[in-house]
Formats: structure tokens, sequence, C-alpha cells
């Protein structure tokens, strides 16, 4: 028992051929979609902790906030949002495709949170900042930092999935990268 305890150990650990590489994969995707993200997601108070940004909705586009501002900030104002007001808010300078998003549940939300929500008319979640809180109906106007306008479309709050907390940059360009890989092969 104890020499075959050895062999699978050295096998997984310090083995360099190809099926042990192949059997690590195999043994970190199980740890992450059974144990690590389960545990994210009790831990954080959300069904999907953690989102890769597949679109360029939020991003700045390279833009120092004022200039940003310059370009983008007459809509917000019409929504009684000023510049002041979103200096404020969390992920002022947005974010980009391919950045990793930390979710936590949603309690309140506020003028300014950036949420994902989930949308009848897209595959994939949605993660914008609300703009404008309806709360005779409790629902929500929300849009994309790099948007000309809002969603089409109220948001409510069983829609909802998480509320950003974190950024993590970058990352998330591994998860795309893998998809696009995969719908190239036919899967």
């Amino acid at each position: 028992m104890k020499d075959s305890f050895k062999k699978i150990y050295t096998f997984i650990f310090h083995d360099d051929s190809a099926l042990s590489w192949i059997v690590n994969i195999v043994l970190a995707f199980l740890l992450v979609k059974f144990i690590i993200y389960p545990g994210l997601a009790l831990l954080l108070g959300s069904s999907l902790p953690l989102v890769a940004v597949i679109s360029g909705s939020m991003e700045h586009e390279g833009f120092a906030f004022d200039a940003w501002w310059e370009a983008n900030g007459q809509w917000y104002e019409e929504q009684s949002i000023t510049k002041e007001m979103f200096l404020d808010y969390r992920f002022t300078n947005g974010f980009d495709k391919g950045d990793v998003i930390v979710l936590v549940g949603v309690d309140e939300v506020i003028v300014g949170d950036v949420l994902v929500y989930t949308s009848a008319s897209h595959q994939y979640p949605i993660i914008h900042r609300v703009t404008y809180i309806n709360e005779e109906e409790q629902s929500y106007i929300i849009k994309g930092d790099n948007n000309d306008g809002s969603d089409p479309f109220a948001v409510e709050e069983e829609q909802f999935i998480g509320k950003a907390l974190y950024r993590i940059p970058k990352i998330g360009w591994i998860k795309i990268w893998f998809v696009q890989l995969l719908s190239l092969i036919g899967f």
C-alpha cells in the first residue's frame, strides 16, 4: 500500500512524461471545478464568484479618467451623475476585455455599482454599471461605460448574479482563448 502511494505521488509530482502532464491538468481542473470554485461561491455569496470579461463594453480605451469623462461625461450628466459622483464609484476607470472580476452577492444596490446579471437576449451574463434605480418598480437602468447609451431594458433584482468587488487584470484571456480554440475545432 505504501509503495503504491509513493508511486502515485512520484508520478503526479515528479514525473515529466506526457501522461503525467495530462493527469496533472485533469486533477487541476477537477480541483478548481469541484472544490475551489464552489468554495469561493459559498464564501462570496454569489453563484458565479469569478467572471472573465469577454467584451469591451466597460473599457475606457486607455484614456485617463479626465479624457474619458470629456468624451463620455455628457450622457452621465444628463442622468444627474456628476463627475465628482463618478469619481467615488468603484472601477472609475472601467476594466478591459480579458480581466477577471471577483463578485460578491448582491445585498444592496446603489447608483454606480457594477453588477453582473442575466438576460434572455444574451448567451452570457452581462457586467455593467447601475445608472438609475426605479424604487417603485424595483428595477435598474444599467450601462456599459464604453456604450453610447444604457442597456435597452430595465434589469430586475432576480436577474442579479453578483456585484463586482475586485479586478484581476488580463488572466481572463486564458478562458477567452480556450473557448475560441474549442469553437475552432468544433466543440
